[in-house]
């Protein structure tokens, strides 16, 4: 046997040519021995050697300049470079012991140490010495304190190098910490990370390091850990970030360019048949947005290989007609179109739609239905036996040419005659598995659509959805009205309150409807299951922990309705008895049965309840042209996007609509600065940024899946667009020159283990 180097692995190649040991899995235990290995493990979740090297600095500390005591952050695990002001031991009365305080300082703020029976540190802690202090930022009386920090002091005459023993060069790097594991003890187990390293081969091709005049992968490593200025830093930061650039977007053209080699059935509508039956008897024209968005569908059908297309849009753009005459045009070819929605009112919602818009086309087999008619199946979890089994068997015989359902659509014992379309709505309510359930039912690769009614930034759909043809519609039916939103903060301006309810008997009184909607549906509710939905085609479960709702005040039985009422069970009596009273009003909530979630809407649509009372099961997919008025309670518990679209309910019809906003958020806050920004603009292009830029990367990236968590560790969408960009660019190069690699077998390698590791799904888009 004889050693091989191969991206930065030591591999022992025997004689069938097996790979041995890589260098980047090698456990820690190897590396900084077992105590070490358990704290990194248990504190930080690194257990490799790979872990370890992309655990990288937050920041650097210049040596001998202090640090910027303002800046810090308080919870942060911070590590400072501080000088001594002030040492005293205070004493406890009637107590063992004191508490020493120790006051350090950058020159412009200070900040005090606290230690608690320790006062034998004072022989330590000397005035006008430095020292390196790490601890978790609190404060104590409105002063800023770190308590019981770990330190590391510099000798009278010394550095901060012969102080640790472990930096190089005199930029220190600050890591992401813990309380148990200061940055400079993460440095000194990189310092031994890296002397471990040998030859780092780089699955780079020299073409690209030349091209971009980057660092090779070592002296990436080792200078962003250990960097002999703050360009070689920033270099070695950039090569890194985008390595991760260039890997995914790698992973997602190899995957476009597979699925785009696929055979399936061309799916052309003919001539006389149902989709020109159905457009002729549109009472009313398409925008040009969407003549064109079909003419892209009409023109990927015809394809001998499967479409693979995002549809975004802003909210009421009119996606729903699009995907409609998407299906009747498979459905001319012989072909049967699923439409799956990730909530029973939003599917029943889409058979109400497609019934309507298709009449007597859409009642094949009933008397007086069209030659060419087909007929629209429903399938729901909560459906009885009977109904189920008839809708089976008319999506196994091919009678139904549309069927649209839930969750319920991916269950064994659905099967189809000719599945040809599949159409996902709202697809960030579904992951990679359950789409591909339903893709399995097909006998040929199915075309898919899907749909999303957030604006998506251009580098997320690039990250996100690069391996989907993406089509966007900005522009509005004719005959939309403006709306009008503005931002009651109901602790400030409680009357300001009671006029909006004041205003919802009025719209009513004028032939209008409302909703009202509440962030849960009862007072032991944490969130509402569609509370913080993601907004860029990813799962919102982060969010939605990040968004716990406060607990309400208690409520007098005769009370009128106050801001502190956020569940849906409790307002809807305090207002049905006191500012709504009179009206007709409906509670809507995911709990519900389906016959009355559906009796609900229905009701709601026909005008027969004149103010609905609902969580953010209205998100989405709810079509009501007479509605004109929304309150949203404790607007400050959603999203930027999410109340874009609850906003967008109303407002689809003649009359122009209005959503109030309430909130009990400070004038000065982060929350209000993001009502302000909903209420400012109906651009829900530029509130979809604003939204990301208020969000931690994962939620946007796909934290759930764990190849996503390891390897993004540097990029950021917007920060890193044009970085992105460039990295698009070099891929799609590479795979057109080179369409498996063959030439790169080191990138390649690289490209296989993501894709495995992601089980060929680098980032979920569920």
């Amino acid at each position: 046997r004889k050693p091989s180097y191969f991206r930065g692995q030591v591999i022992e190649v025997g004689e069938n040519g097996e790979m041995a040991s890589d260098i980047f899995e090698r456990p820690l235990t190897k590396i900084v021995g077992d105590r070490t290995a358990k704290v990194l493990a248990a504190q930080l979740d690194l257990k490799t050697l790979g872990d370890l090297l992309r655990h990288y600095p937050r920041r650097y500390v210049v040596r001998g300049e202090l640090t910027d005591i303002e800046s810090l952050t308080e919870g942060e695990e911070a590590t400072i470079l501080a000088e001594i002001e002030k040492v005293s031991v205070r004493r406890i009365p009637g107590r063992k012991g004191g508490i020493l305080e120790v006051i350090v300082t950058d020159g412009r703020a200070k900040l005090s140490l606290t230690f608690f029976n320790q006062a034998w540190r004072e022989k330590d802690l000397k005035v006008g010495a430095q020292g390196l202090f790490a601890g978790k930022l609190g404060t104590y009386k409105g002063k800023r304190q770190l308590t019981h920090p770990d330190y590391v002091m510099i000798p009278d005459g010394g550095d901060v190098d012969s102080a640790i023993g472990d930096f190089a060069g005199k930029f220190l790097p600050i890591y992401p910490a813990t309380s148990k594991l200061p940055s400079w003890k993460i440095s000194q187990c990189i310092r031994v990370a890296l002397d471990a390293l040998d030859e780092v081969p780089d699955y780079f091709p020299e073409k690209i390091l030349n091209s971009f005049n980057f660092p090779t992968l070592k002296e990436a490593l080792r200078h962003v850990h250990q960097p002999i200025s703050l360009e070689s830093a920033e270099n070695a930061r950039t090569r890194l970030t985008f390595d991760e650039a260039l890997l995914l977007q790698l992973v997602l053209v190899m995957r476009r360019a597979e699925l785009r080699a696929l055979h399936t059935t061309s799916r052309k509508p003919r001539v006389g048949g149902l989709l020109e039956a159905f457009d002729k008897k549109l009472p009313f024209t398409l925008t040009q947005g969407q003549r064109d968005v079909s003419a892209q569908i009409e023109s990927d059908l015809a394809k001998a290989h499967p479409m693979y297309r995002l549809l975004q849009g802003e909210v009421g753009s009119g996606k729903t007609i699009i995907a409609l005459r998407a299906a009747l045009a498979v459905i001319d070819s012989g072909g049967q179109a699923a439409l799956l929605a990730p909530t029973e009112v939003l599917a029943q919602q889409h058979f109400r739609s497609f019934t309507s818009l298709l009449g007597e086309l859409g009642n094949a087999g009933e008397l007086g239905s069209s030659e060419s008619a087909t007929s629209i199946a429903i399938l729901t979890g909560s459906q009885s036996t009977a109904q189920r089994n008839e809708n089976l068997a008319r999506i196994k015989s091919g009678n139904a040419g549309i069927v649209i359902g839930t969750h319920s659509l991916l269950s064994e014992g659905v099967e189809f005659h000719d599945l040809g379309l599949i159409v996902v709505d709202e697809q960030h309510r579904f992951g990679v598995e359950q789409r591909d359930a339903l893709r399995t039912k097909a006998k040929n690769p199915p075309h898919i659509l899907v749909m999303t009614a957030t604006p998506i930034p251009r580098t997320v759909a690039m990250t996100v959805f690069g391996d989907l043809d993406v089509s966007t519609l900005r522009e509005l039916p004719s005959g939309r009205s403006p709306i009008t939103t503005h931002v009651i903060n109901a602790l400030e301006k409680p009357a300001f309150l009671e006029r909006a309810w004041a205003r919802i008997v009025e719209e009513v009184h004028q032939g209008f409807q409302a909703y009202v909607v509440a962030p849960r549906i009862s007072e032991n509710e944490r969130s509402d299951d569609a509370l913080a939905v993601s907004h860029f085609g990813l799962s919102g479960e982060d969010l939605a922990r990040a968004q716990r709702l406060a607990g309400l005040d208690e409520e007098e039985p005769d009370a009128p309705p106050k801001i502190s009422m956020t569940s849906v069970e409790e307002i809807y009596p305090l207002l049905g008895r006191g500012a709504l009273k009179g009206l007709r009003i409906a509670m809507l909530h995911g709990r519900l049965s389906s016959e009355e979630k559906d009796r609900t809407m229905t009701e709601f649509s026909h005008g027969e309840i004149d103010v609905l009372i609902a969580t953010t099961v209205i998100e989405v997919g709810v079509d009501v042209p007479n509605a004109t008025t929304m309150v949203i309670m404790d607007a400050d518990r959603f999203g930027v996007s999410q109340l874009h679209q609850l906003r967008g309910r109303v407002g689809r019809g003649s009359a122009p609509g209005l959503c109030l906003l309430v909130t009990k958020a400070e004038s000065e806050s982060q929350a209000m600065a993001r009502l302000n920004a909903v209420a400012s603009t109906l651009d829900g292009f530029e509130l979809s940024r604003i939204d990301l830029e208020q969000r931690r990367e994962g939620d946007v990236l796909g934290e759930s899946q764990s190849g996503a968590r390891s390897h993004l560790r540097l990029l950021r969408v917007l920060r890193d667009e044009a970085l992105i960009e460039k990295a698009r660019a070099a891929a799609e190069s590479l795979i057109s020159d080179d369409p498996t690699l063959a030439k790169y077998p080191l990138l390649r390698n690289e490209v296989k283990e993501l894709r495995q590791l992601e089980s060929s799904q680098f980032v979920e888009k569920g």
